[in-house]
Order: structure tokens, then C-alpha cells, then sequence
């Protein structure tokens, strides 16, 4: 079992080669380890324990464990997650009609009345 404070190295996945601490003893087989890898929960089968040991508390939190590197200089790449874009809003073919002008319909009493208008000038010009 890997005591807390202990520099160990990642043998696999994608942290692979990189210096991590252990934080805390999650049980026999997984800890939480934190340094040049992301924080997280890691199998001890995956960590290569080195001689060195840190003093860290239990549960320390990453500025601890950073600072703790910067006496041993091991540098830490400190990433942020990146900022959400605003997203461009999709053009609708209603938001393109609506600029235009928008004449009323006329109804079929409307139309009525103007087919009887249209037939009795028609009438009288003849």
C-alpha cells in the first residue's frame, strides 16, 4: 500500500511517464493521486513508487501538492479549460420574410365585393 506524500510514475494510460503524488488512500487497490498527471483516482498497479516522499496532509489540495513539486523542481503545465464560443444562430427562411413587408389577405367577402366592382366597370367601359 502507497502511504500518502509518496512521488510515484504512471506506467499506463495516457499520463503514462508523468510524476504524480499520492493525495489519498482510496482502498487497497486505488489512490488518488495528483502532480504532472490529472487528479484522479489511479490502480497502484499502474504506479511505480519512487524514493521520494513529500509532506502532504490527506486530501491536499492541488495548490499544495504544486507547491510541493516547486521544491523538488518538477515542473507542473498548469491547462484551463478553453472558453465556450457564442454559437451562431442558423438563418430561417421565416426570420427572411419577416423583413419584408407583409400585406394582409384579403378574405373571400373582400374578394367578392372587388370581383363585382371589377365586372361593373368592365361594363361601363364597354
Amino acid at each position: 500500500m502507497l502511504e500518502v506524500g509518496r512521488l510515484c510514475i504512471k506506467l499506463a494510460g495516457r499520463d503514462a511517464g508523468k510524476k504524480a503524488v499520492v493525495v489519498e488512500n482510496i482502498d487497497s487497490n486505488f489512490v488518488l493521486i495528483d502532480g504532472q498527471t490529472r487528479r484522479r483516482k489511479c490502480s497502484i498497479s499502474h504506479l511505480e513508487p519512487t524514493e521520494v516522499m513529500l509532506t502532504l496532509k490527506k486530501g491536499a489540495a492541488h495548490k499544495e501538492v504544486a507547491a510541493e513539486f516547486k521544491k523538488l523542481n518538477i515542473i507542473l503545465v498548469e491547462t484551463k479549460p478553453k472558453t465556450a464560443k457564442p454559437r451562431l444562430r442558423k438563418v430561417r427562411k421565416s426570420d427572411l420574410k419577416s423583413t419584408k413587408e407583409v400585406k394582409p389577405k384579403a378574405t373571400k367577402e373582400v374578394k367578392k365585393v372587388a370581383k363585382k366592382v371589377v365586372k361593373k366597370v368592365a361594363k361601363t367601359a364597354k
